[in-house]
């Protein structure tokens, strides 16, 4: 059973930035997209940035140009790089596995604050 565990949120002012990482535990011989997701209070969870297998990215429109997402397929683990944060990025940020067969597996979430 492939876990997936989220560091690198914390509180950062406007302006800043963060590197989240998602390290899976176990080795993924086959997906169908990793992204990221957040979560901010009182809304519902929306996409954040997305890579498939293919390598092809989709970013959510609020954060193109700001945030960009990447995978290290040695070390099993993805990245999403977020500049220029704003205070609308508050929010916790989970991490999503989309497996063939197995189907989605969430990490359990970092809390990112961006005091204005």
């Amino acid at each position: 059973q492939v876990q997936l565990v989220e560091s690198g949120g914390g509180l950062v002012q406007a302006g800043g930035s963060l590197r989240l990482s998602c390290a899976a535990s176990g080795r993924i011989f086959a997906f169908k997209s990793m992204g990221w997701y957040r979560q901010a209070p009182g809304k519902t969870r929306e996409l954040v940035a997305v890579v498939t297998s293919g390598g092809t990215t989709t970013y959510a429109d609020s954060v193109k140009g700001r945030f960009s997402i990447s995978r290290d397929s040695a070390k099993n683990t993805l990245y999403l790089q977020m500049n220029s944060l704003k205070p609308e990025d508050t929010a916790v940020y989970y991490c999503n596995l989309d497996r063939p067969f197995y189907g989605e597996v969430w990490g359990q979430g970092t809390l990112v604050t961006v005091s204005s």
